[in-house]
């Protein structure tokens, strides 16, 4: 899907949630766009990346993921590689692994969980402090650990800078 149509198709989702929450609205799609790469990979309607942390309720799946850690020890339910790279001149180790995501009914009921998840995690209240600001969000939730990748808020910002052209 072309960045354009992404953001026609989903664009709606993000604007009603920030209507609803006050997170940036191009903060919220820019997530969706790096997390689902641009709406091609959003099994089960999962376009955040959000896990699954107990695996049994029936609203989860199992899917191939890349985490990257600085520990070589790592439990997953499955785990397929591990290799040790440099980022930012640091070394990771990146894993190739199953774990388990959520999924949803609809695009919409996914864009409402994740913003939910922001306000049930006391580890996001920085990062909501600064809600209203798409680029100061996306530093806040990066340092909060959203995800492994070091390099996610540069490629965040990234992806927030085009939407944020797009979105009209």
């Amino acid at each position: 899907m072309k960045p354009s149509e992404f953001v026609a198709s989903f664009g709606p989702f993000a604007r009603q949630t920030e209507a609803k929450t006050g997170i940036s609205a191009i903060a919220v799609l820019a997530q969706a766009a790096l997390e689902s790469g641009w709406g091609a990979k959003a099994p089960g309607n999962m376009f955040f990346g959000v896990k699954d942390t107990d695996g049994v309720n029936g609203n989860e799946q199992l899917l191939v993921t890349s985490e990257f850690s600085r520990r070589a020890d790592l439990k997953f339910p499955e785990i397929i590689s591990v290799t040790p790279v440099i980022r930012n001149g640091q070394k990771y180790f990146k894993y190739i692994v199953k774990d388990y995501f959520r999924k949803y009914d609809s695009p919409e009921e996914c864009f409402t969980d994740h913003t939910k998840f922001f306000f049930d995690n006391a580890r996001y209240a920085a990062a909501l402090a600064v809600k209203s600001d798409p680029y100061k969000f996306i530093d806040e939730i990066a340092k909060a650990g959203y995800a492994t990748d070091p390099n996610y808020a540069t490629q965040l910002k990234a992806v927030a800078a085009m939407i944020d052209k797009l979105m009209v």
